[in-house]
């Protein structure tokens, strides 16, 4: 019978070391894959004998991949448990390892930035630049140790806790809970990103459509205002009252757009995104693509 493939403690160790490095070859095409791989490499080489098992899985993990570098972890330690079920024949495949890393990524983002960017850094660096005011030399030390202490072991256990959550998962494959798992999460990743498109991807078109002139007494008049701060007040007043601050209403295509749905020029824009990348078009064309459009329609005023 064939010996059970399986992680050591000190795999763990080098790829919870390795992990600290995931921002290490970021780029826009694919972001923090190339980190992401390389932290995956002592897992490929113990659970894969072949050259082409190991290519294959160094090229599975080569897939997009971005979260918040700190809360990776514990999607590491749920890949290495789904790795390791793979390896001794279980079905898991590409799309279940691949549907499990951008389900979990999304909602863990938005975990590490408000925990670790506004919450522990902000409170080690008061308490370090308190004691570095007063000449004391334990400042920057203590931020210094303090901080990766925190970090290093907060992705160390909680990579454990990923790889055990993950050992459970895995348990029940014929009763279909990881296609559950996956499911789920590809459904959680698509509302993340649903979410995120209205708030980061933004379309303005300038171009006039409608110019009417208002009636009097609907915008302000600023010649009969009074002078100085008096005639300041006033128009603050008149404007809180909901004056116009012009004698024209001015209405603009994107004014038309967002009466229909707001952020439809941005949700178009976002399919066409994912509709090329289904297509294969290198995601660093579409990026110059729309650097040379956004220019050009800039230049002929169109946004």
């Amino acid at each position: 019978m064939e010996k059970e493939l399986r992680l050591s403690r000190r795999d763990r160790i080098a790829i919870w070391w390795r992990s600290t490095f995931i921002q290490g070859s970021w780029n826009y095409e694919r972001m923090q894959n190339g980190g992401w791989a390389f932290s995956m490499i002592p897992a490929i080489k113990r659970l894969y004998k072949t050259k082409e098992d190991r290519a294959a899985a160094l090229k599975r993990h080569l897939e997009f991949f971005n979260t918040h570098p700190y809360v990776a972890s514990p999607i590491i330690g749920v890949t290495l448990a789904l790795e390791e079920e793979r390896a001794n024949g279980a079905p898991v495949d590409n799309a279940a390892i691949q549907g499990v890393k951008v389900g979990m990524m999304g909602p863990l983002a938005g975990i590490g930035d408000p925990v670790f960017w506004f919450t522990v850094k902000p409170i080690l660096g008061a308490l370090a630049a308190s004691l570095a005011m007063t000449g004391n030399l334990l400042g920057p030390i203590i931020y210094f140790v303090a901080w990766n202490i925190i970090r290093m072991a907060f992705m160390w256990y909680t990579q454990e806790s990923g790889y055990k959550a993950g050992s459970k998962i895995t348990d029940d494959l014929s009763g279909g809970v990881l296609q559950d798992i996956t499911k789920g999460a590809s459904i959680l990743g698509m509302f993340i990103l649903g979410a995120l498109v209205n708030r980061w991807v933004t379309v303005q078109f300038t171009p006039v459509v409608a110019r009417v002139k208002l009636d009097e007494g609907a915008y302000i008049d600023w010649e009969n205002l009074p002078a100085g701060a008096e005639g300041i007040k006033t128009a603050l007043q008149q404007q809180a009252e909901g004056l116009s601050l012009t004698a024209h209403k001015i209405t603009t295509l994107q004014d038309n757009l967002d009466s229909l749905i707001p952020g439809l020029a941005g949700l178009g824009l976002t399919l066409l995104s994912m509709w090329l990348l289904r297509k294969k078009v290198s995601p660093i064309i579409m990026i110059l693509g729309l650097f040379v459009v956004g220019i050009v329609f800039h230049l002929i005023h169109l946004m």
